[in-house]
C-alpha cells in the first residue's frame, strides 16, 4: 500500500500514473516550450517537464480538444480524476468493512486511486510549468479556487476512508537558550546568549 506521499510523479518509471506516452493516441506530444540546457536538469525539473507534456497530451485528446487558453479549473479537476485510474493507493468505500482502518488484515475490492500527496505535488509542478511556458498568473487554471477545494476534499475524504489522521504538526521551539560565559581579566563574569538555530521547520 502506498503512503500518502507527494514524492512520486506521474511517470510509470518514477511514480504513480501515466507518462505522456501512456495517454498518447498517436503523434508526438507537445513539448511546451522547454529548451535544451547545457547542465542536466534536476529530478524536479525532469518530472515537471514530463507532467507538463502529459497534461498537454490530455488536452489534445480531450473531446473536444482543448487549448491552454480554453483550460479552466474544472478541466484541471477532470484531469486529476482521470489520473485516479493509474493510482496505487487503496481507498476504501463507505460500505467496506475496512473503511477507516489504516492497516486492513485482508485485501478488499475497493478501488486504487492517486495518493493525495501525489496530486498536490503534481498541481504545484503544473502551476510552475504553466507560468514558465508563457501563461499569466491571473489566468493560471492550476491556482483556481475550485482546484484548491477539490484537493482539500480529496485529502479529507481519503484520509477518513483510510483511517489516516491529518493533523498539523506543531512547530518545534527551543526550550532554553544555551549560555556561554566569558570570564574577564578582572574576575567579573559576563553572559552571552547563544541560541542554536531558529524554530523548527513545519513538516
Amino acid at each position: 500500500m502506498d503512503s500518502e506521499s507527494g514524492a512520486g510523479g506521474l511517470d510509470p518509471n518514477g511514480g504513480e500514473g501515466p507518462s505522456s506516452t501512456a495517454i498518447s493516441r498517436g503523434g508526438a506530444s507537445e513539448g511546451g516550450g522547454y529548451g535544451s540546457t547545457a547542465a542536466p536538469p534536476s529530478r524536479y525539473e525532469s518530472q515537471k517537464r514530463r507532467d507538463w507534456k502529459t497534461f498537454l497530451q490530455y488536452l489534445k485528446n480531450h473531446k473536444p480538444p482543448l487549448t491552454l487558453t480554453q483550460c479552466s479549473g474544472s478541466h484541471v479537476i477532470e484531469f486529476l480524476k482521470y489520473l485516479d485510474q493509474f493510482g496505487k493507493t487503496k481507498v476504501h468505500v463507505t460500505g467496506c468493512p475496512y473503511f477507516g482502518q489504516p492497516n486492513p488484515s485482508e485485501p478488499c475490492a475497493c478501488p486504487l486511486k492517486q495518493a493525495w500527496g501525489s496530486l498536490d505535488a503534481l498541481i504545484g509542478r503544473l502551476r510552475a510549468a504553466y507560468e514558465e511556458n508563457g501563461g499569466r498568473l491571473e489566468s493560471n487554471p492550476f491556482v483556481a479556487i475550485a482546484v484548491r477545494i477539490y484537493l482539500r476534499e480529496v485529502r479529507g475524504g481519503r484520509a477518513k476512508a483510510r483511517g489516516i489522521p491529518y493533523e498539523k504538526k506543531k512547530r518545534k521551539r527551543s526550550t532554553a537558550a544555551a549560555a556561554t560565559f566569558t570570564v574577564s581579566m578582572t574576575g567579573g563574569v559576563s553572559s552571552t546568549s547563544d541560541v542554536g538555530g531558529g524554530p523548527g521547520r513545519e513538516c
